[in-house]
């Protein structure tokens, strides 16, 4: 926690990042910003090498200890090899049409492919294979986790025309996933979660099943976090259209207590199937997300 509080008013306002046009400039804008941080924490956390060490245990060979990291950090690691560091990821990229809804800063659908950029930037340059799968009530782009030549250029370009379409539906897309996976890895699903906790939570115990390691950042719009809505209006669902006029006065009560509960569900059984979960509001930095990944990614190492 100390290492992302050092680094997180280093970040660029995600306003500002949804401006720039070049996807590939904006994930190596954060990701560099972030790497930077760690390097200047004083804590130990994670840096930039943390693909290339683990920690010691008993019966390792004791010649492949870092004595320069134990000097400085009084810590036992053991250096590994490239092939021994290679880790698949998969970003689930939720594009829906709720993701299409922004208030005072951008929209969900903007941050979330940030958000997806610079997680693939991320893993590839620490000669991971990463691959994208986005969807809404079906698979809409699928590029299987690489590490070969284009591979990076490919998923940025396939992020950066993303367009929010229909409905949320979990349980195909997961499955589709599930079934198709040959290698397990890391799972990183990017969404708004607008579905019922039970589909949601059908699709991700299958890949948990398939031994692998999943990680949630749930992307929401600070707006739908707090409500603070004052005159009446007419609202809209952006996956069904329907419209419906409202007093928020008369609904907030109401709609934060069943927000918080969705919430709530999702948060303890993901917990209870150790699926690491992240809420990340549209107005903040990125950091938290990437501090997450980080510690989710070296798990398995």
């Amino acid at each position: 926690m100390s290492t992302i509080e050092t680094s997180r008013n280093r970040f660029i306002d995600p306003k500002v990042l949804v401006k720039i046009q070049n996807m590939e400039l904006v994930a190596r804008t954060v990701v560099e910003g972030f790497v930077s941080g760690l390097h200047r924490s004083p804590f130990l956390g994670f840096s930039v090498d943390f693909a290339e060490y683990r920690d010691y245990q008993p019966g390792d060979d004791l010649r492949r200890i870092d004595w320069n990291v134990y000097s400085r950090m009084d810590k036992l690691v053991i250096k590994l090899f490239e092939g021994e560091t290679n880790t698949k990821s998969m970003i689930l990229l939720d594009v829906s049409g709720s993701m299409n809804y922004g208030s005072a800063t951008i929209k969900k659908i903007d941050y979330a492919r940030i958000l997806a950029a610079c997680l693939s930037y991320f893993a590839y340059h620490q000669r991971d294979g990463v691959g994208l799968l986005t969807f809404d009530a079906a698979v809409r782009d699928y590029v299987p986790s690489a590490r070969r030549s284009g591979q990076l250029p490919n998923i940025l370009h396939t992020i950066d025309r993303v367009t929010p379409g229909k409905e949320t539906e979990f349980r195909k897309p997961l499955r589709y996933l599930a079934e198709i996976l040959r290698r397990r890895g890391l799972i990183v699903l990017i969404s708004d979660l607008y579905d019922d906790p039970e589909n949601i939570m059908a699709g991700l115990k299958q890949l948990k099943a398939k031994g692998n390691d999943v990680i949630v950042f749930h992307i929401m719009d600070d707006f739908e976090l707090t409500f603070p809505f004052e005159e009446m209006a007419q609202f809209e669902d952006l996956e069904t259209q329907r419209k419906l006029h409202i007093i928020p006065e008369y609904l907030r009560s109401q709609y934060l207590e069943i927000l918080g509960e969705h919430m709530k569900k999702l948060s303890s059984e993901m917990a209870a199937n150790r699926i690491d979960y992240t809420l990340m509001n549209t107005s903040k930095p990125l950091d938290q997300g990437l501090f997450n990944y980080l510690a989710a990614r070296a798990k398995t190492v």
